[in-house]
């Protein structure tokens, strides 16, 4: 493990794993509702926002990561390989906390993975290509689906959804890339 610190950024390498995984799991509910708005009742407004915001935040992360093509052509690189094993470590880490949970929402779940490594763990904080993770105001968005939200059902499952991130940004953050 020491020769391996000293060849690779392991922050660097956690970071882009969890930005492309941020990534795919945006892809994956893009055009659909996160929830169903008809069991939450939610405002259709604070839907088409954070709607914005992921589109937004899809935006950026794809600016500082690769096309996912790129990530299985060179999986047998050291550097590839060590994303796509914490990309993994993530994912394995999410599928087995989801199956105890009936509602999900992957707006809230990706959102706060992030909020808690750059701003929680202050991840990356002096990388310039980050930025745009590092100045996020994540507390405007945690503001309006959490203080501001009138639905308690979706305000719960929006907690249920930041202590999901708690629970994998922790083990994530030290977990030994192999």
């Amino acid at each position: 493990m020491l020769q391996l610190d000293m060849i690779l950024n392991i922050s660097k390498i956690k970071t882009e794993a969890l930005l492309l995984f941020c990534k795919d799991l945006i892809l994956s509910y893009q055009n659909q509702n996160d929830v169903n708005e008809n069991n939450f009742d939610i405002d259709k407004e604070i839907i088409e926002e954070f709607n914005n915001i992921s589109n937004d935040m899809l935006k950026q992360i794809s600016n500082v990561t690769l096309p996912n093509q790129y990530y299985l052509q060179n999986r047998k690189h050291y550097r590839i390989k060590s994303i796509l094993g914490a990309y993994n470590f993530i994912n394995n880490e999410i599928s087995i906390n989801l199956k105890k949970n009936e509602e999900f929402n992957p707006s809230m779940l990706y959102f706060s993975l992030l909020a808690l490594w750059f701003k929680e763990l202050n991840k990356e904080s002096r990388s310039k290509e980050y930025i745009y993770f590092i100045l996020y105001p994540y507390s405007f968005v945690y503001d309006k689906l959490l203080v501001k939200m009138q639905n308690q059902d979706f305000k719960k499952l929006n907690i249920k959804m930041i202590e999901l991130a708690e629970k994998i940004i922790y083990k994530f953050d030290s977990y030994n890339l192999k």
